[in-house]
């Protein structure tokens, strides 16, 4: 262990623990990797290797982003895109999508990256879906590791394209066949299942509307078997949630509820139109929330019930979302919008501004299933649930039979997917 120590004085610690402590003139002092001292000055030993003061300032846990998609860096604000909803910015900006390259990806990345730290987010998810050209979920994890971010990165995956009644154009899905196998290839190779660990692999089929019905369940047993998170889009807009009702002719949280995709293990990103039964089932099942409120607003999704879900007992985090919905990707400046959208929706009590920073700190870190992160105190011996150290069971492969039509209605002449 790297033995050199730091020790940063600030006007005011806040530390985002179960009691919500906060220290004035406080500080922290940290040996190698590890925080061995929360509090007061007095109480703080006087000197480190490295010695910062900030009396004017607050002192805060690093923040920690549940959503993202780093590859649109290079894509934000672009004109055609500016004036859409989700599925038609969805189809104008897939054309261009297509065109990334390995370099684009891995160039994307350490600017999503740069951004974030200098917001003050040093933990982030990122959810990679598409893989044009030769790209691999390898591009960005070598950019986390070159600029030094806690990653988890989510191999995301389509599958069902246009011809076969999804979103996307044919051109960017891929075989089930090859989703499992890169899937299994990428925690294999990277996932860190202990303490303090800067790397984290989730499985991530992008949404209802672009995969199968048998690569969600088969995407689930697979990353249980190995104990790592499961994320997924899901009731963004009512569009999302139209698409839903004709599909598989139930509720998105009712059809992710019946592949398995509820639970400690699951957050799930934007909840926009969860409704109220959804919002139960998933509070009964532990299931995580991810809410994007700049991303929400500009492409008018609505206002996600984060107040309602939060009385309820969710796992609620932040997300900056894909810079091409949102033009940028600083979750400081996303943890406001988050206060004042929910103010904007259900009043000046919904959200106050230490609740809104706890959702960018201890909420991440619940969303992504880590309790070493997220709030400043001595170290002491974490758990790191739902991540186990990942075993080597034989490869899932894409089923070969339907699965049980759990939801009631489908459309005339629609296959069950």
């Amino acid at each position: 262990m790297d033995a050199r120590t730091l020790l940063v004085r600030a006007g005011t610690v806040a530390t985002m623990d179960d009691a919500a402590t906060e220290f004035a003139d406080g500080g922290v002092f940290v040996r190698g990797p590890v925080i061995e001292a929360v509090g007061p000055r007095a109480t703080l030993p006087a000197s480190a290797d490295e010695v910062i003061d900030l009396p004017r300032h607050v002192l805060l846990p690093g923040l920690v982003n549940t959503h993202h998609h780093l590859f649109q860096t290079l894509t934000r604000a672009l004109p055609a895109a500016q004036d859409a909803s989700l599925f038609d910015w969805l189809r104008t900006l897939y054309p261009v999508w297509a065109r990334l390259t390995p370099e684009m990806i891995h160039a994307s990345a350490l600017t999503g990256f740069a951004e974030l730290l200098l917001s003050g987010c040093t933990t982030t998810s990122d959810h990679l879906y598409l893989y044009p050209n030769g790209s691999r979920l390898d591009d960005t994890l070598r950019a986390a590791a070159e600029i030094g971010i806690r990653f988890h990165a989510c191999r995301g995956s389509m599958s069902v394209g246009e011809s076969a009644g999804g979103l996307p154009p044919d051109a960017l899905v891929e075989t089930e066949a090859a989703i499992l196998a890169d899937s299994q290839r990428v925690i294999e190779a990277f996932h860190d299942a202990r303490p303090r660990a800067m790397t984290r692999i989730a499985l991530a089929p992008c949404s209802p509307f672009s995969v199968s019905r048998e690569l969600m369940r088969d995407t689930a047993a697979l990353a249980r078997s190995y104990g790592v998170g499961l994320h997924t889009h899901l009731a963004e807009s009512d569009s999302d949630v139209a698409y839903s009702h004709e599909r598989f002719g139930c509720t998105p949280a009712e059809y992710a509820e019946s592949l398995g995709w509820t639970g400690p293990d699951v957050w799930h990103a934007h909840c926009v139109k969860l409704d109220t039964a959804g919002i139960e089932r998933f509070a009964a099942t532990r299931t995580g929330v991810a809410h994007c409120p700049t991303s929400n607003m500009r492409l008018a999704s609505g206002i996600a019930p984060v107040r309602a879900m939060l009385d309820a007992g969710l796992r609620v985090g932040l997300g900056v979302d894909g810079s091409a919905s949102n033009d940028a990707g600083q979750l400081l400046a996303e943890t406001r919008q988050a206060l004042l959208l929910q103010r904007v929706g259900f009043g000046p009590q919904a959200l106050s501004a230490r609740a809104a920073l706890r959702l960018a700190t201890r909420g991440g870190a619940a969303v992504l299933g880590r309790d070493d992160i997220g709030r400043s105190r001595p170290a002491a011996p974490p758990t790191s649930s739902p991540s186990t150290s990942p075993t080597r069971p034989t490869l899932v492969r894409p089923s070969t039979t339907r699965s049980p039509r759990w939801c009631s209605a489908r459309r005339p002449g629609s296959r069950w997917r």
